[in-house]
């Protein structure tokens, strides 16, 4: 491809900037992009041109930048300069990508999140009982299936003004975020935690605040310094939290609600919970709802208990939002099959279904358990975890993931988990990167071999300090 240089005049020339805020100018270069005014690999002016041409700072250009790099349209290539990004890596988000696994064959996949398929229900009963079950009789139907709703308000772990189902958790929270989160606006997030979610605030041009986490979640004093920045949401895990594996107590939850209560600073901030694998969780049922019912949006996910492919999570909380949050969809998908809502329902209420998500929580405990035993016995710090995901220290990143796939043994990246990679921080993001990296590790697909893969983990993190995260 022959690089194309677009100069300041040749840019200011194409459109006009009417709006020279940081959000004004994205907004004008993302549609110059769209519109194939500008196209991939076109090398853009460098920041203190547009500045001059635009009379505006150096500083006020370079957020422009970092906004439409953060939304996936442009990347930096250091001192060669900045070049509106291809089309051929848009299927993912950044970190999405960053998160994905090659294609090529290896021995044992420990990389993708996933639940270990022979642990979920059958689907084929389900499927056999529903078939001539579901049916719509006008698009503006109740969202939600009548039994579904009663067995979701049953099992809801606090009062919720109102409980309806998307296409599974991130579909939950992308909706959520963009009825609460405007460019520019703070969001709290884990450190670590999930990438996705730093990119969906990347794409809404949001800040993400990152505050470190221990074994039993987000730290409080370290939230409490987080709410004097104003955010107007906080995201987070209580259980089994990805990537860690912590899971939040009912005093953690108590405390961080007190932290939310007693701030000046977060009057109108918004929690939002993404409990994703709740019913295949050993921990109890926690949210800080309990305490703040008016402000705290709930996601439950079924994807891993019940499966992936079924697509659908819960979400409850004020109505008043969470019927924002319906009307908009109603100008999209509508609803969630209720095909698929009348599938959930017969899983989630037949015995032999229960059983077989029983079955796995327990296949799943005894993993982690024996992965973490065994990785604790070679001198790896890390915490007992629930859910199927470990956080493992490493000595260096990249080093560890090509050992590793020598051995035949392919692990997550811990880079696109952070939300600030060079910060030195305390809890389950606590390694500084000066003392080691992370991997992470989907133990719930590790059927067997537990001495196995913490003797390469342990090879891996050699020389490591060991004293927990």
């Amino acid at each position: 491809m022959t690089e194309v240089r677009v100069d300041a005049p040749a840019l200011t020339a194409l459109a006009d900037f009417p709006d020279t805020t940081p959000r004004g100018i994205a907004g004008v270069i993302a549609r110059l992009v769209n519109a194939g005014e500008l196209g991939a690999g076109d090398r853009l002016p460098t920041v203190r041109e547009l500045a001059g041409a635009l009379g505006v700072s150096p500083a006020t250009v370079s957020q422009a930048w970092q906004a439409l790099s953060r939304a996936g349209l442009i990347e930096s290539r250091g001192r060669a300069g900045s070049f509106v990004r291809g089309a051929a890596s848009a299927r993912l988000a950044p970190r999405m990508r960053g998160m994905a696994a090659p294609h090529d064959p290896v021995r044992l996949d420990l990389s993708r999140g996933t639940p270990d398929p022979l642990l979920l229900p059958a689907l084929g009963p389900a499927l056999s009982r529903v078939s001539a079950r579901a049916e719509t009789g006008s698009y503006q139907d109740e969202p939600v299936i009548p039994g579904l709703a009663s067995v979701l308000a049953t099992s809801w772990p606090s009062r919720a003004e109102a409980i309806v189902v998307v296409d599974g958790a991130l579909d939950a929270i992308s909706r959520t975020l963009d009825q609460v989160v405007r460019f520019g606006d703070l969001v709290v997030v884990e450190h670590p935690g999930f990438p996705p979610f730093l990119d969906l605030l990347d794409a809404l041009g949001a800040e993400a605040v990152p505050v470190p986490l221990d074994e039993h979640g987000m730290l409080p004093g370290e939230l409490a310094s987080a709410l004097a920045r104003r955010p107007v949401a906080l995201l987070l895990q209580p259980r089994a939290q990805n990537p860690t594996g912590a899971s939040m107590t009912v005093e953690r939850a108590e405390e961080l609600a007190r932290v939310i209560r007693s701030s000046d600073d977060a009057d109108d901030l918004v929690v939002i919970e993404d409990d994703h694998s709740g019913l295949i969780s050993t921990e109890g049922d926690v949210t800080l709802g309990a305490w703040l019912p008016d402000r705290v949006v709930h996601v439950r996910s079924f994807s891993k208990s019940h499966g992936p492919d079924l697509r659908i999570a819960a979400l409850g909380g004020p109505r008043q939002l969470i019927e924002r949050i319906m009307a908009r969809r109603m100008l999209g998908p509508g609803w969630t099959s209720r095909m698929l809502q009348t599938i959930l329902l017969d899983l989630l209420t037949d015995g032999a279904s229960i059983d077989a998500v029983a079955e796995a929580r327990r296949q799943y405990y005894t993993r982690q358990r024996a992965l973490g035993d065994a990785l604790r016995e070679r001198g790896v710090p890390v915490a007992p975890a629930d859910g199927i995901n470990m956080w493992v220290p490493v000595l260096s990143e990249r080093s560890a993931l090509v050992q590793l796939a020598a051995a035949g043994i392919r692990v997550a990246a811990g880079t696109p988990f952070l939300a600030a990679s060079d910060a030195a921080t305390s809890g389950n993001g606590a390694r500084s990167r000066r003392d080691g990296d992370f991997v992470r590790v989907t133990v719930g697909v590790l059927r067997d071999g537990a001495d196995e893969v913490a003797d390469a983990l342990a090879t891996a993190a050699q020389h490591l300090v060991a004293g927990g995260y």
